[in-house]
């Protein structure tokens, strides 16, 4: 049998060394990132009602029945590049009527997605946008429909109330358990902060929301997605769409929260925007969703039923 020298053993080791490193690698890459981690299962009651009840009156941008009022604006400004194209609902709940929330395929982990139309579907949503694609990261405070999922604060994130009302917050400062004693319905952990108090937030040239692999600053113009409230039952959810020349750059922060001011929303949060932001309305998406028309998979949406 022939021996082997030092030299090949030597590579041989370092190549098995190097394969095992990228094999390691590439494995928790794809655990963090692709393979679905199922933290729990949320059982629903499917809907009996139908976003076409007899009711609701309806039309391709306005719905109103007995417990909301949504009238959606599509607006543009600007030409060439420079032009943005964004969309605004007005939303106005009535008689105990809630923003709402739902998780994709009806779970709670990481990397569980489906499309926001999908959801929405399920839901039987008349109006819905993504919400804060929670399950991109392990931390932040989530609670949904008033059940506490994940406890791990880390940033400014936004709390909506069965009063109709809605705050945002440091998670590090305020516990969940004052949050839900409080009577907080859901949370959601992006951010960041547009509007306070009636007055665009800070400075976003150096905002950052995490340290997840692929963090960049998210002050350029982009496709946004966020929510603002006027009074209380009374808000307005913005898609803008981005990255399609001639027809929407996007948005800065800076814009989009000064948009939300002139809109005249005293507190207003940004949620997950780029290729998530999605507007879906009457069964049908009608923004243009990463500049193609094609969603991308999101871990949760926030919706008004029927």
């Amino acid at each position: 049998m022939k021996k082997w020298s030092r030299a090949r053993k030597i590579w041989v080791g370092t190549s098995l060394v190097l394969v095992l490193t990228v094999g390691t690698v590439v494995y928790k890459l794809a655990d963090r990132y692709l393979i679905e981690h199922v933290e729990a299962v949320v059982t629903t009651t499917a809907s009996t009602s139908t976003v076409e009840s007899a009711h609701a009156t309806y039309d391709d941008w306005n719905y109103s029945s007995d417990n909301e009022t949504i009238n959606i604006k599509k607006v543009q400004t600007g030409s060439g590049s420079d032009m943005i194209t964004y969309f605004v609902a007005d939303v106005t709940l009535k008689n105990g009527a809630t923003i709402q929330t739902a998780l994709a395929d009806n779970k709670f982990g990481r990397n569980i997605t489906e499309n926001t139309s999908t959801i929405a579907e399920s839901s039987n949503a008349v109006l819905a946008i993504n919400g804060d694609y929670y399950g991109f990261r392990d931390d932040g405070v989530i609670i949904r429909n008033g059940t506490l999922y994940r406890d791990e604060p880390a940033r400014d994130g936004l709390a909506l109330f069965q009063d109709g009302t809605m705050k945002s917050y440091d998670e590090t400062e305020v516990s969940s358990a004052d949050l839900i004693a409080q009577g907080v319905t859901n949370t959601f952990s992006f951010g960041p902060i547009l509007v306070q108090d009636g007055e665009v937030a800070s400075d976003f040239e150096h905002v950052e929301i995490d340290t997840n692999f692929g963090n960049r600053s998210i002050q350029n113009a982009n496709p946004r997605t966020g929510i603002g409230i006027i009074d209380a039952n009374h808000y307005v959810l913005v898609v803008v769409d981005g990255r399609s020349q001639n027809y929407s750059r996007g948005m800065t922060l800076t814009e989009f929260a000064d948009l939300f001011k002139d809109l005249g929303a005293t507190d207003a949060y940004n949620l997950d925007g780029g290729g998530s932001s999605t507007m879906y309305f009457m069964g049908k998406v009608i923004n243009n969703p990463q500049g193609k028309g094609q969603e991308r998979g999101v871990s949760d949406i926030i919706y008004v039923g029927a």
